[in-house]
């Protein structure tokens, strides 16, 4: 198993289009990147702490590849917007690769540049931000699968 973490605006859908795809074998929402140690979501949401909320995911390198996880990434939300995904916006929202390999940090970069060359965004710029995983924290257990605990398939990403 490999790990992956993206950040793609609020976490909850982002969690739900990641657990849907074959080979994802778990996945946790929570915060990553930011100066505080043990943030809370009110912490976060003051916007002041430098978190991004991420999903984190546990994947199967044999069934799914880091390349295909970096496919969806970048369909299911817009890398061109700074610290905001639809009516979400604030810092937590940014678009953001936490990577935990230099393959991954290999990837990711070329990913970038595969997608800036095709012209997919023009004229706009993708502004996904590429960082060394460091410290998850794990949100709240009540955001943890919060779409499907309340019988939502998906929200507004």
């Amino acid at each position: 198993m490999e790990k992956a973490t993206f950040g793609a605006g609020c976490f909850w859908g982002v969690e739900v289009a990641f657990a849907r795809i074959p080979g994802v074998t778990a996945t946790a929402v929570g915060y990553e990147g930011g100066s505080l140690e043990r943030p809370s979501y009110k912490d976060v949401c003051t916007d002041s702490t430098g978190h991004a909320e991420v999903v984190e995911l546990d994947f199967d390198p044999a069934v799914v590849s880091y390349s295909a996880l970096l496919d969806a990434f970048f369909q299911l939300h817009d890398p061109t917007q700074m610290n905001r995904q639809g009516p979400d916006w604030g810092t937590q929202y940014c678009s953001a690769i936490f990577v935990h390999s230099q393959e991954q940090q290999a990837q990711a970069e070329a990913k970038i540049a595969e997608l800036t060359a095709s012209g997919r965004f023009l004229p706009k710029r993708i502004v996904t931000r590429i960082e060394p995983a460091q410290t998850f924290w794990r949100a709240e257990e009540y955001h943890q699968r919060y779409l499907e605990k309340r019988g939502q398939a998906s929200c507004h990403i």
